[in-house]
């Protein structure tokens, strides 16, 4: 169905084709606390279009950033050992790849609590990390990040490269999907990187949220969903240049891009622009099946729960991740199914699931009320949730993770 009402985020074509309405929704990461659940929370439409022009898959929908990224903003990066890993790795590869020294300077955008800068202070580089929430950037100077709290956009980088503070290298680690104005921030990053710089960019890469069913990635603070291609077209709107591409099992699948201010790329990313143009996802048809298979996994997952729930079986789920809201509110799974939602994240803990209104609490409630079965939310982390929650498992506890099909483990 063509959405001639719709205008593309980066391209700024017009009549976009539609992939998947999730419907009207609560916001993922707005978590009320118990004061608060007698107020209307704010729901705001959840529809994912394709730009026949550029290949962008987008939302609708832009929620202001200052409502998504506000005070309470409950994400810290922190919490996630394999995310804490798999930041250093990254980091020790740039400073060996781009002979980073104590002369070097490094930006991150969406610097959240620090956890990705505090490797390059370890070894001596200069860093300035950049959030939009100050609780995150007063993290980050404890661990001895220096922060600046600010929406990043074409004025910051602005002011900050005519105080002779460009970058080296700048990293914007799952925030490019995130911000209402793509060509901005993009505009932001060629006028912030040094004429020699790098630029490397992570996000979760839509050609495995189609094939991998991972329809809950999509939430109001994602704003778009890349591939190589419609990533490629951006990019040379503001003179910079993908060189560089790999391919991470990280977050359901997910692409690093290297760029630079010279067109130079290597078989990495003209063998995966190639794939993508011979499976089509330039073309809307690549899109058409999706929304049937998302409908089939949520009749799945009901019937499975509504099957063990008439079993007498108890049910709790883990993880209080974004991604959990829009899985819980599409598929309609509340408080009559989930007794608590279980998380490490002390900021989470001790308020209540957006739209469902189902309780978070600590992680240790899993060991403490041993539940019969737990739904993974944040399926992405399947490997290091279930290491850490072996003592319940070998108890008798069972999993059911969501995606890409229903299954118990």
């Amino acid at each position: 169905m063509s959405r001639p009402d719709a205008i593309c985020r980066s391209c700024g074509h017009t009549e976009l084709d539609s992939v998947l309405d999730l419907g009207t929704t609560a916001l993922a990461d707005r978590m009320p606390y118990e004061n608060q659940l007698h107020e209307a929370e704010p729901t705001f439409p959840l529809e994912a279009v394709f730009c026949p022009k550029c290949s962008l898959v987008q939302i609708m929908e832009t929620v202001d950033p200052a409502v998504l990224f506000d005070e309470d903003y409950p994400y810290f990066s922190s919490f996630s050992k394999y995310l804490l890993e798999h930041s250093k790795k990254n980091v020790l590869e740039i400073i060996e790849r781009r002979g980073l020294n104590d002369d070097s300077f490094v930006i991150e955008l969406a610097s959240n609590d620090g956890y990705l800068l505090k490797n390059y202070v370890d070894n001596g580089v200069s860093v300035l990390g950049i959030d939009p929430v100050p609780a995150l950037c007063e993290a980050a100077e404890k661990i001895g990040v220096p922060s600046m709290a600010e929406f990043f956009g074409l004025k910051v980088a602005t002011k900050l490269a005519a105080e002779g503070r460009q970058a080296d290298v700048i990293h914007a680690n799952n925030v490019l999907a995130h911000v209402a104005d793509t060509n901005g921030f993009v505009a932001g990053v060629a006028a912030l990187l040094k004429d020699d710089g790098m630029a490397v960019i992570e996000f979760p890469y839509v050609r495995d949220l189609i094939d991998h069913c991972e329809f809950d990635t999509i939430y109001h603070e994602h704003l778009c969903y890349f591939s190589v291609t419609a990533v490629d077209h951006l990019l040379r709107r503001h003179g910079l240049f993908l060189n560089d591409c790999w391919r991470l099992p990280i977050h359901g699948g997910s692409l690093r891009l290297f760029i630079e201010k010279k067109d130079a790329p290597m078989a990495s990313v003209t063998d995966l622009l190639a794939e993508e143009k011979e499976l089509g996802l330039d073309r809307i048809d690549y899109y058409r099946e999706f929304r049937h298979r998302v409908e089939t996994l949520k009749t799945d997952l009901l019937e499975m729960l509504g099957g063990l729930k008439a079993e007498g079986k108890s049910i709790a789920a883990y993880g209080a991740a974004a991604k959990g809201s829009t899985m819980i509110n599409y598929v309609g799974i509340g408080a009559d199914v989930l007794d608590f939602v279980a998380d490490k994240n002390v900021h989470k803990q001790g308020r209540y699931m957006p739209g469902q209104k189902v309780p978070i609490v600590a992680a240790e409630k899993i060991q403490e009320e041993r539940p019969d079965y737990v739904l993974l939310l944040p399926w992405n982390l399947e490997t290091e949730i279930l290491a850490q929650e072996q003592a319940f498992r070998d108890a008798g506890g069972k999993f059911i993770i969501p995606v890409p099909t229903p299954h118990i483990v």
